[in-house]
């Protein structure tokens, strides 16, 4: 997932808006790591049962 896609995801949320652009930027760049993660689990888990 890119930035651009999570800022899009996470502009959903009124809480968004109330942060910092620090804990913005921080939250955008959690949000991508622990997405990416998951669609490399997902991904392999998928392979593995192939």
């Amino acid at each position: 997932m890119t930035s651009q896609e999570a800022i899009g995801v996470l502009m959903l949320s009124p809480f968004y808006f109330k942060m910092s652009p620090i804990d913005r930027k921080k939250l955008v760049q959690e949000y991508c790591a622990s997405f990416n993660k998951s669609a490399m689990q997902q991904k392999n888990s998928a392979n593995s049962k192939k």
